[in-house]
């Protein structure tokens, strides 16, 4: 299993430091979801983008050949000659996709790094969506020296999950996919479920608070960040929610996934996972 522990400044001499802040500052991170893909170069050392946000549609059928070639020309655009990181909605295992999430199904037991590898024509890590999403808000956001057990949990179209246990990322958790009264728990608490069955926010709020507790009584964590599109508009529903561990909402909010996935690339490239 692969692991990604959070590089933290305070933890490493200069000397070490230099190094990750060059390469980090090469890369470039692409977001792929199911309606739009975006990319942008990304200053590791700070978690700002150096360029534009630049978002193309997801092809249909979003087959991975056609998320490669629209992927490519997004990079053609973007001010990064350094690796990149590609965060999939799908589980990840050395480079292969072992699961499709609101994406085609012919993602599924697919070498995407040598897909994309091949279209971008430089060296490619791949990483789940929320996996990269959460890694962004643990070195640069809400769970910032954070060392307990936290969850990151991504509310968009499903609902993505990233887990921490001191600082070290366990990969691939999918727990939107638990079933929550009969059903996968992103069919009734992700945002799109809000959207679907023109849900309040306050009885939005419920299930997810429902969701969480479900979560709650598995894991136990210290901490729950809930990010996504949803996360911007906190001020309507946040308060309504009501869970046993602290839960805050994400800062990178939408460039998290982005930020995230060129940490995944300059932590592979320098040596920080395998």
């Amino acid at each position: 299993m692969t692991t990604i522990a959070i590089p933290r400044p305070a933890d490493a001499p200069p000397s070490a430091a230099a190094p990750m802040r060059s390469a980090l500052a090469a890369t470039v991170g692409i977001d792929v979801g199911g309606t739009g893909i975006k990319a942008a170069a990304v200053d590791g050392t700070r978690g700002a983008l150096l360029s534009e946000r630049l978002r193309v549609a997801t092809p249909h059928p979003a087959t991975p050949e056609a998320v490669a070639l629209a992927t490519a020309r997004l990079v053609h655009e973007v001010a990064g000659d350094g690796p990149v990181g590609v965060g999939l909605p799908a589980a990840v295992v050395g480079g292969r996709t072992m699961t499709a999430a609101n994406i085609d199904e012919s993602w599924v037991g697919t070498d995407a790094a040598r897909i994309f590898g091949s279209a971008l024509g430089r060296e490619v890590v791949i990483v789940n969506d929320a996996d990269a999403a959460g890694l962004a808000e643990m070195r640069f956001g809400a769970g910032r020296g954070e060392d307990g057990v936290v969850l990151v949990l991504t509310l968009g179209t499903g609902i993505g999950s990233a887990l921490f246990v001191g600082g070290t990322l366990v990969p691939n958790t999918e727990l939107g996919h638990l079933e929550l009264h009969g059903k996968a728990a992103e069919r009734r608490a992700a945002s799109s479920a809000r959207e679907r069955e023109s849900l309040s926010w306050s009885k939005w709020a419920r299930r997810l608070s429902r969701y969480l507790d479900h979560v709650d009584r598995l894991l136990w964590p210290d901490l729950v960040i809930l990010g996504g599109g949803v996360s911007a508009k906190a001020d309507r529903w946040l308060a309504g929610v009501v869970a046993r561990p602290r839960v805050v909402t994400a800062e990178l909010q939408n460039t998290a996934g982005i930020v995230g996935a060129a940490l995944a690339a300059a932590e592979y490239t320098t040596g920080g996972a395998r």
